[in-house]
């Protein structure tokens, strides 16, 4: 029906699925002074539509058990992918207040109720990082659809950027973050080069660069969401990106040159992203082999077995050049392989890919090994099926 102005659903069949999937189903309807109630087993109603009391509020109030012959694994829920899901839409609708209780723990109800809408919530997902800034946010509206995004840098290498539709996660993105990562890029090095921060003979900072360390949440309210799929995973609404680029990149750029500071931090983290990108590819250049066969770019600690054949080659990973000569005496030189390195080389877990690969001890494993790296890894191409350490 015309309850809503915005709704996830699309079909009309939440409520009905749900009552299908349970062994019984309770719906009490507080409403124009009067409990109505109507109940269900496995999808059969058990009344017509009946009024059992009076009350002084609004709203409605659903009972209902997952049907154990259907959902055979469990029918237990769990505590925290509700509370998880209860945090995340409050967020998404600032000044909500929903509250949670869970019977079966005897815990105190949670109550979940931000002020700050989405802005608490980069801050939330922030909460254990080193941020560079205070959360900034910008709402707007165009054509009947609302957009809401807020941005907060922290020093971390890696890119958050959660998207949403009318409450929706969609986890594959969509119309809507591709419109954001568009604007982002674009305004962030237009501040940069009216800055100064940037040449003229600079290249401009990729997405990725200006990616890096960025926590994001973008929300677009729709009246009329098309989602790609039934799992509502992707948003297809064309206009939605020009609506969000045109929303954000205003607002973004507004507040970078309000705030040089900022700006200038924002930039020199792209700057040092860029830099340590164009010295990864760099160093990945030097561990590259053009062919399985070819040996002159080996490395040099290497003891390489004379077959050429893969799947009967072994490849020994020893610790210092003392173990090395005991390996390399007791080897069988025609399939098996030594390579010593020096021990506790770089904890890679907590690294960023330039430092990586400026590594001597890494660059040799690489070089060796012969299947790249990354998204340039090809099992295919290693020169061991057999890699001991």
């Amino acid at each position: 029906g015309g309850g809503y102005k915005v709704s996830g659903g699309l079909h009309g069949v939440g409520a009905s699925v749900v009552n299908a999937l349970s062994s019984n189903l309770e719906v009490y309807v507080h409403r124009d002074g009067k409990i109505h109630f109507l109940g269900f087993e496995r999808g059969v109603p058990q009344n017509e539509i009946k009024v059992i009391g009076e009350t002084d509020i609004t709203g409605t109030k659903t009972h209902f058990k997952p049907d154990p012959d259907i959902f055979t694994e469990t029918t237990v829920f769990d505590d925290d992918t509700l509370s998880q899901r209860i945090r995340e839409l409050a967020f998404l609708n600032k000044g909500i207040r929903i509250t949670f209780e869970d019977k079966r723990s005897g815990k105190e109800p949670e109550e979940f109720h931000y002020e700050g809408g989405i802005s608490e919530y980069v801050a939330y997902i922030n909460r254990n990082k080193e941020v560079l800034h205070e959360p900034f946010f910008a709402e707007g509206n165009a054509e009947g659809i609302t957009v809401d995004v807020a941005v907060q840098y922290n020093d971390g290498f890696t890119s958050n950027i959660y998207s949403f539709a009318n409450n929706i996660h969609t986890y594959e993105g969509g119309t809507h973050e591709s419109g954001f990562k568009t604007a982002l890029t674009r305004v962030i090095n237009d501040y940069a080069r009216k800055s100064n921060l940037l040449k003229d003979n600079d290249t401009n900072l990729s997405g990725d660069d200006v990616r890096e360390g960025i926590t994001a949440i973008v929300s677009i309210k729709h009246p009329d969401p098309q989602f790609e799929g039934q799992t509502k995973t992707k948003l297809g609404n064309s206009e939605v990106r020009t609506i969000t680029d045109a929303l954000f990149s205003e607002a973004f750029s507004k507040f970078l040159f309000e705030n040089p500071t900022v700006g200038r931090i924002i930039v020199d983290k792209g700057l040092m992203a860029s830099r340590a990108r164009a010295a990864a590819k760099k160093a990945r250049d030097l561990t590259r082999r053009k062919s399985a066969l070819e040996v002159s770019s080996l490395p040099g600690k290497l003891a390489d077995c004379s077959s050429r054949n893969a799947e009967i080659s072994e490849l020994y990973i020893v610790e210092g050049d003392s173990a090395g000569g005991s390996a390399k005496q007791g080897r069988d030189r025609h399939f098996q392989a030594i390579l010593p390195l020096r021990g506790k080389i770089l904890n890679v877990e907590k690294a960023r890919l330039d430092k990586i690969l400026s590594n001597n001890e890494i660059r040799t494993i690489i070089t060796a090994l012969g299947t790249g790296i990354g998204e340039e890894f090809d099992i295919s191409k290693a020169r061991y099926h057999k890699i001991v350490i």
